[in-house]
């Protein structure tokens, strides 16, 4: 070859070289000393180019080209130098054709972005993608004798946009909210059924304690549902469940099947290839050591499975785990709110079906005495009218609470009705407040009532507008202590509102959203008596509703409340029920007008001496000083009624800050005490006097309502001598008093160094006592900590939990979801919360972006709660890639270091960031 042909391929690289050995002379081009300058002017701008260019020449399409495309035909280079473009790209002529035939017959360029080729570059039938321009090539004559073609592959970019595309759409599929289990599986396989390019079929299978069940099963509709089994015996699994890896993918090691088209005749991919592979993939769970399921999944023959391929099933088996988690999740809280529902259900229906056999022996009970207390004929004695007027008083409050059981297991259970008559809301108003008037003023309260007259009657169910008013006005008088209570009265064009406010000790924050909660009550609240069921604000707000309005509160501790009940006028025109009024108005008022007055009667502090004319005549505990604690006025008269019957002294109080000050005063034989008390209540008067050297040995008998053996065991552990449940008779009352002074009196006697002479006169310091083990509550949601060792500082003490998300942007937010319920179920601070979820949120993005070539495509979290401290540890399985300074400006790393104590450990295996924050941040 002469030196001006090896001078025209110089500077091709390896594809020059070769093109410059190739003996020409035998192509239908001929030798190259016979090329026209055209010719040779296009080679050389072929050879010059870096990117990939063909160029077709003369009628036989002879093909010349460069280093770029050589890497594009695989195998079928250097072959193709010099042949017929035909005979090398023959399985996807049927597409090239047309585009060269058009630049050549109209000398018009042409592009197509992402043209689908059929090659055979690499041992079998691939699926290509390549953008490709076609542009006439001209002799010297300026006819056109051949194509110029540039292009470009990109495969990569098509198929893996694809491939995301559907790793996307599951991803919606996966918050879990609005399906069951099978549903979602059937959803999930509905979506990879629309992608059949990626994955040719695919069926999941979950994990049914030692059985793998068949969730759901895609494919197309070639039968090949036969061929998979239904089920699989992970203790027996058979050669079936074997040839399809499904036993190993069970225990966490994936498996790659590679005879399938042996079992299962399915043609996929563009071309209609047997699949021939398939990966049997575990899908995780919580428990490393026992996946959720088998994910078995063909792949396609017209890819290789190569590790962006097999990366890409990994995170699809990930995705399908999250949204079949999710569903499981869904299902069991679904299946615990149902459970519920019939619980409360049953419970409703238990409380109406009680009250209503409570009313029968209520009625025998208050009937006959009453008629004792109204029988001229035969009046009772000064002493019997009490203990009578006692009964009356206390059958009477039953039947209030008995009532409004019943109301409330009504409304819960959607039977009760409004009687609505047509009203003077303004007289009914003023006529309720004007009931509790002698109440608040015998409390030092001032009452003030400002109910003018409305422009139009309100119709409205009287008897449940008392009880509103009624529980709203002992509400307040109960809780105030100094200042007035204001009921008003007014309108508007839109709606009429009842408004009752007070200046009492008001309602925290984080009480306000449950205070229309039933049974909830403020704890450590300051009250005139414990008593109460905890349903009268909810009965509140549920005979509004009942009656078409709702109800408002405004409060601030140490300042008030202020209680509204808006009725709309729409609600207050409704049709008014004629006939007889409903019987029992009033009775509401004057029963919690009753109680009221129980809370203010006051013990006046002197001791009750013994009645020397009944009790025992001879009594070696004669005289012995007896002191009550409980906050119900008739108890404290009926007990001091019974124990000065002994002979003995009894002083009352009523709560147990105002019994420890008397004992402090004047040391006594014995303390009775109530447990629900205001103030102090039974247990930590107990607590306080245990802790005193100089109360140590004092003898204390608890008194409660609270039956059930955790009560007694809780204060017996507190160093209680006895513990008695109400109701109780008064002869094993007197015989439990009388052998806990003997215990007591023998120990001094035995060893009278445990009596200490000053502590009935001087009153020692105050001593603060720390709870036993046994009266504190748990932390957080024990349920969730794993056994794990104990870290040195603690870390884990209070919450141990870990997750594991795919390495995807979506996994942030999944993460953030988690973290945030869990640490909120701790009540973390709400801003110290969010600082931790920014830089736990930077550390996952960081741990998604700069992970390279990860080991496994995933990203794991843990957090620990310690006394005080969390830490947040979140780690990848890439080796590291440092970002340029101009994509990150240093802000993920900023960001996390304003949140908390950061650390980054880096190695072979992975990079884990540990973010450290304490709970509650010093003054």
């Amino acid at each position: 070859m002469t030196r001006p042909s090896i001078d025209l391929f110089s500077g091709g690289g390896d594809t020059g070289r070769l093109m410059a050995e190739l003996d020409w002379a035998r192509t239908p081009l001929g030798p190259v000393s016979g090329w026209p300058q055209s010719l040779r002017a296009a080679v050389r701008l072929v050879l010059s180019s870096r990117y990939p260019m063909l160029l077709l020449w003369g009628d036989d399409f002879s093909q010349l080209y460069n280093d770029a495309y050589s890497t594009l035909i695989g195998d079928k280079h250097p072959a193709a130098l010099g042949n017929d473009v035909r005979v090398t790209l023959a399985e996807g002529w049927d597409v090239l054709a047309p585009l060269i035939e058009q630049a050549m017959a109209t000398g018009v360029a042409s592009w197509v972005p992402a043209l689908q080729l059929l090659l055979e570059r690499a041992g079998y039938r691939e699926e290509a993608y390549f953008s490709v321009s076609h542009a006439p090539a001209r002799d010297d004559e300026g006819r056109i004798v051949g194509v110029f073609t540039v292009c470009s592959e990109v495969t990569e970019q098509v198929v893996g946009e694809r491939r995301l595309r559907l790793l996307r759409d599951l991803s919606v599929l996966g918050d879990g909210r609005t399906v069951d289990v099978d549903a979602t599986g059937a959803r999930l396989i509905d979506t990879i059924d629309s992608h059949p390019l990626d994955v040719p079929f695919a069926a999941i299978y979950l994990r049914d304690g030692t059985v793998l069940r068949r969730l759901a099963c895609t494919g197309g509709d070639q039968g090949h549902e036969g061929a998979l089994p239904d089920t699989v015996e992970l203790a027996d699994p058979g050669p079936v469940a074997y040839a399809w890896g499904l036993p190993d993918a069970a225990e966490g090691r994936p498996t790659q099947v590679t005879d399938v088209a042996d079992r299962l005749s399915l043609p996929a991919g563009p071309w209609g290839d047997l699949v021939r592979t398939a990966l049997a993939l575990p899908l995780p769970s919580g428990d490393e050591d026992q996946p959720l399921g088998v994910l078995l999944a063909g792949i396609s023959p017209s890819r290789g499975l190569d590790e962006a391929y097999r990366s890409f099933n990994q995170l699809l088996a990930q995705q399908i785990s999250v949204a079949l988690r999710n569903a499981q999740e869904y299902e069991e809280e679904r299946r615990r709110v149902e459970a519920l529902a019939e619980l409360d259900r049953v419970k409703t229906d238990f409380f109406a079906n009680v009250s209503h056999e409570f009313r029968t022996p209520l009625t025998l009970m208050l009937g006959p005495l009453a008629d004792a207390l109204t029988d001229a004929t035969a009046p009772l004695a000064p002493v019997q009218r009490e203990r009578v007027e006692t009964a009356w008083r206390n059958a009477t409050r039953l039947l209030t609470l008995v009532n409004s059981l019943l109301t409330f297991s009504s409304l819960e259970a959607g039977r009760a009705r409004s009687e609505a008559r047509a009203v003077d809301l303004s007289a009914l108003t003023t006529e309720l407040a004007g009931v509790f008037r002698a109440a608040v003023e015998r409390a030092g309260l001032t009452l003030e009532v400002a109910c003018p007259p409305l422009p139009r009657p309100v119709t409205i169910d009287p008897v449940n507008w008392e009880r509103i008013v009624t529980n709203l006005l002992s509400n307040a008088l109960k809780y105030t202590f100094i200042g007035r209570i204001r009921v008003t009265l007014d309108t508007d064009d839109e709606e009429v509102r009842l408004t009752v406010a007070d200046t009492g000790i008001g309602i925290g924050d984080q009480d306000l959203p449950k205070l229309f909660e039933r049974f909830h009550r403020v704890r450590g609240a300051r009250s005139r008596s414990h008593e109460g069921t905890g349903i009268g604000l909810a009965l509140v707000h549920e005979l509004a509703r009942l009656e078409g309005g709702e109800v408002r509160v405004a409060s601030r501790v140490g300042v008030g409340s202020t209680f509204t009940v808006a009725l709309p006028w729409s609600a207050a025109r409704r049709t008014a029920l004629t006939g007889p009024p409903v019987d029992g108005r009033g009775d509401a008022a004057r029963a919690a007008v009753e109680e009221a007055m129980g809370w203010l009667a006051e013990p006046d502090g002197s001791v009750t001496e013994p009645d020397r004319t009944i009790g025992p005549a001879v009594d070696e505990l004669a005289g012995s000083r007896i002191l009550i604690a409980d906050d119900n006025s008739d108890m404290r008269a009926y007990l001091t009624r019974l124990l000065t019957g002994q002979g003995w002294r009894v002083r009352a109080v009523t709560d147990g800050r105002q019994a420890l000050d008397e004992i402090h005063r004047e040391r006594p034989d014995l303390v009775l005490t109530d447990v629900m008390m205001p103030v102090m209540d039974g247990f930590d008067l107990l607590r306080r006097l245990r802790a005193d050297p100089a109360t140590r040995a004092l003898p204390v008998l608890v008194l409660s309502a609270r039956a059930g053996g955790e009560a007694s065991v809780e204060g017996l552990s507190l160093g209680a001598d006895d513990y008695l449940v109400k109701p109780f008779a008064a002869t094993e009352l007197i015989a439990r008093i009388r052998a806990a002074i003997r215990r007591a009196r023998d120990r001094i006697a035995a060893n009278p160094a445990t009596l200490d002479p000053a502590s009935a006169t001087t009153r020692p310091a105050e001593v603060t006592a720390t709870a036993p083990a046994s009266a504190v509550e748990p932390v957080g949601d024990t349920s969730v900590v794993p056994a794990a060792p104990a870290d040195r500082n603690g870390l884990g003490d209070v919450l141990d939990v870990r997750w594991a998300y795919p390495s995807a942007p979506t996994s942030a937010a999944m993460m953030r979801r988690d973290v945030r319920r869990t640490l909120g179920d701790l009540d973390v601070d709400p801003d110290v919360l969010e600082d931790l979820l920014l830089a736990a949120s930077e550390a996952m993005n960081n741990a998604v972006e700069h992970a390279q070539r990860p080991s496994r495509p995933e990203v794991r979290v843990r957090v620990q709660v310690g006394v005080g401290l969390v830490r947040i540890s979140v780690r990848d399985f890439g080796t590291w890639r440092d970002r340029r300074p101009a994509m990150d400006r240093g802000r993920g790393a900023l960001l996390m270091n304003a949140y908390g104590d950061v650390r980054l450990v880096s190695t072979l295996e992975g990079t884990t960031v540990t973010i450290e924050r304490r709970l509650a941040d010093p003054a």
